[in-house]
């Protein structure tokens, strides 16, 4: 990207970027709202269970041994049973008590100000030298606060390198490439984590009926992804984007902004005294856990076992340790005055929730269609059948999945509705094929984290054009996803090599995360 790119006349003629990312934004403009998408997804597999099931496709389940047939949903009592479970399919949802429990202790700690006092004393403690990986890490820790990286950690990247002489909107793109090139990686777990698994488990009960996904089934490798993410963005940044941001001139009117980066006497206090409550929480389930016959445990004294009460309790324990820092923090910085504002930070973190809430009553009703037409079970033995006869090494298998997932990323931002779409058919079809699910979850993470930085579909990304034009006003969406592209394609091509090395090599995914599925 040149100076001139940026600075350009109006009446310059767009480059060739800004013509493919012009094209990329008619067309997703014209997908419709998610809800909507999963509603008109429910009237074809109504008629489709109607079309199909009049044929005979000669496949039998690999489980139960029987031949798969298609079950018309149109029939007087399949919809009169679809009436009567509208509800519960949407109460029963796996997803959705998950994600509005972890959002709760979540809301009040954001609500609070403790997590943006934590995120600003880690930057405010770290040497120049090292400011754009920490950047990048504190922009991966925020993924824990749902959206605060995009309104937080996003912008005080500006100010930050700003402030320490170099070009701001280099630290906007590392920050961006932390927040949302990195979604996926994140060693802290966070509410993605078991909604994400929500969505696999419900996907692999359409193959496996009592298949169960751990929430923390990808922890390890996500962990472990952080560090390429940090050294993929440091190279980047400093090599790459920063050296051409040079020619880019800042506005000399650009806009000043306050020390973001900075906290009180009074808010250091409450952040230590918040935090010191969240450590003492960790260490009492940590000796909570110690002893072979604590409740925590299964009946066979493991921890890390499905049925234990603690790998149960993942959620519940998510929400604990942020709703109790969240207060302590608010009421000794003076943001929680009473109790009613710990209900209202609730309240307001679940009115953010509705847009979610909304899609669930959507995407249950069609998943429970999707299943119960058998119509997912046919496609996935159809396409195991074809990757059988291809005779394709897993590894390529991986490899398409995840550009398969960057592309439409492009298109359909929201990654709950995106693996409520894919999820269905590839967690069945390459379980037909011996791959797991919790290996296909690790592959769609990957590309679903890389293509976010250069999709302008992707909900947050006008903001960081704003924030872009602070410094640089005639900067636009050309000149963000110019800017990150390098980054995109550097976490593709790094961060697939990663999963396949960390595949080779054999490292646990996650807890209760095996490579393989046996039939």
């Amino acid at each position: 990207m040149s100076n001139q790119a940026v600075n350009k006349a109006p009446d310059t003629p767009p480059s060739a970027m800004d013509k493919f990312l012009n094209g990329i934004e008619r067309v997703g403009n014209k997908i419709p709202d998610p809800a909507l998408l999963f509603f008109w997804g429910l009237v074809l597999v109504w008629v489709l269970s109607a079309v199909l099931s009049q044929f005979d496709f000669g496949l039998v389940h690999p489980v139960t041994q029987q031949a798969v047939e298609i079950k018309n949903l149109l029939t007087g009592e399949s919809m009169a049973s679809f009436l009567a479970n509208m509800v519960k399919n949407f109460t029963g949802f796996a997803p959705l008590g998950i994600v509005l429990v972890a959002m709760l202790g979540v809301g009040v700690a954001e609500a609070s100000g403790f997590i943006n006092t934590g995120l600003k004393k880690m930057l405010n403690i770290t040497p120049v030298k090292l400011l754009t990986p920490m950047l990048i890490l504190v922009a991966i820790v925020s993924h824990t606060a749902a959206d605060a990286g995009y309104v937080l950690v996003i912008p005080l990247g500006g100010i930050i390198f700003h402030a320490a002489g170099r070009h701001p909107l280099a630290g906007i793109a590392a920050a961006f490439a932390g927040v949302s090139g990195g979604f996926s990686a994140n060693f802290i777990p966070s509410g993605i984590d078991p909604l994400l698994a929500g969505f696999t488990q419900e996907a692999a009960r359409i193959m496996d009926p009592d298949y169960i996904v751990n929430p923390l089934a990808n922890i390890i490798f996500t962990g472990l992804s952080s560090f390429v993410i940090v050294a993929i963005g440091w190279y980047i940044t400093d090599k790459i984007v920063e050296p051409r941001l040079s020619k880019v001139a800042i506005d000399e009117d650009a806009e000043e902004a306050p020390d973001m980066g900075s906290f009180t006497e009074l808010e250091s206090k409450a952040f230590s005294l918040a935090g010191w409550s969240m450590i003492a929480g960790i260490a009492l389930l940590v000796v909570a856990l110690i002893p072979e016959s604590s409740p925590l445990r299964s009946p066979s004294g493991e921890i890390a076992a499905f049925n234990a009460p603690v790998m149960q309790s993942i959620v519940p324990l998510i929400f604990i340790l942020f709703v109790i820092p969240g207060i302590i923090y608010g009421k000794v910085a003076g943001t929680f005055k009473q109790s009613q504002d710990v209900i209202k930070a609730m309240s307001t973190t679940m009115a953010g929730m509705a847009g979610f809430m909304v899609m669930v009553f959507f995407i249950a009703q069609f998943l429970v269609a999707f299943t119960q037409s058998n119509i997912g079970t046919l496609l996935a033995l159809s396409g195991a059948q074809l990757l059988q006869a291809m005779n394709l090494p897993g590894q390529i298998t991986i490899v398409g999945m995840i550009l398969l997932t960057a592309s439409v990323n492009l298109l359909v931002g929201s990654a709950s509705a995106k693996w409520a779409l894919i999820g269905p058919i590839m967690v069945p079809m390459l379980m037909a094929v011996g791959i797991s699910p919790e290996l296909t979850q690790a592959a769609y993470r990957v590309g679903d984290s890389v293509s976010n930085i250069i999709s302008p579909m992707m909900v947050f990304f006008p903001l960081v054009v704003v924030y872009m034009q602070r410094y640089v006003k005639s900067a636009g969406i050309g000149t963000l996803a110019s800017m990150m592209m390098p980054y995109s394609i550097a976490m593709l091509v790094g961060w697939t090599i990663f999963l396949l090395v960390y595949w080779a090599i054999g490292i646990p995914l996650g807890i209760q995360a095996p490579y393989t599925y046996t039939m």
